[in-house]
């Protein structure tokens, strides 16, 4: 076995990846696919058909439900909850009412956030604990709240961005103090499609 498995965790899938964990009391679908050298906190449950990718860190607590996509080196924070059903009701369910949500590479959601089903989590976008996400995030930027709200860009170390060094009618670029450069896209005042 080229990953560690605890012995109370159940682990149906055959599509694991080198060097990956899965902690206790974990329960792992079958036909999930996860990659290489991730983390899978205690009592964590990933169903069938969710992808994930390398490098990937899930908390304690976190149900990964069917329709979920995590691109690599993502952080999902302890108890976080995503949603797979717009419309959900106990007496109405199947394949059909699923709605696809994606993480985008390097995103970080703080703990005992909601990701409502149907968004895209931009790259390195950070998602504030407790927040509830109902719309797209766009890449490198910082939301939080009820709903959550676009408050800033952060940086691929996770600071706060605040220093502008070029910017036009379609992007800002920042210097980072970890000495990076992040270009983001200049938000439209009122779009619906993004927070």
């Amino acid at each position: 076995m080229a990953f560690f498995r605890h012995p109370t965790a159940v682990v149906e899938s055959d599509d694991i990846g080198e060097g990956t964990k899965i902690w206790h009391f974990a329960h792992i679908r079958e036909d999930a696919k996860i990659g290489r050298d991730c983390t899978i906190g205690k009592s964590v449950y990933i169903d069938t058909g969710v992808e994930i990718g390398n490098r990937v860190k899930i908390q304690n607590f976190v149900s990964v439900y069917k329709g979920l996509k995590i691109e690599d080196d993502v952080l999902i924070g302890p108890s976080v909850t995503f949603t797979n059903d717009l419309y959900p009701r106990a007496f109405s369910w199947g394949e059909d009412k699923i709605t696809p949500t994606v993480v985008k590479k390097g995103a970080s959601i703080g703990a005992n956030s909601t990701i409502v089903c149907g968004v895209v989590i931009g790259e390195y976008a950070m998602i504030g604990a407790g927040s509830v996400v109902t719309k797209d995030v766009t890449p490198f930027g910082l939301v939080y709240g009820n709903p959550a709200e676009l408050r800033g860009f952060v940086c691929y170390c996770g600071r706060k961005l605040s220093k502008i060094i070029r910017e036009d009618d379609e992007k800002v670029v920042y210097k980072c103090e970890c000495g990076k450069e992040v270009e983001t896209a200049r938000s439209k005042p009122g779009s619906p499609e993004h927070v």
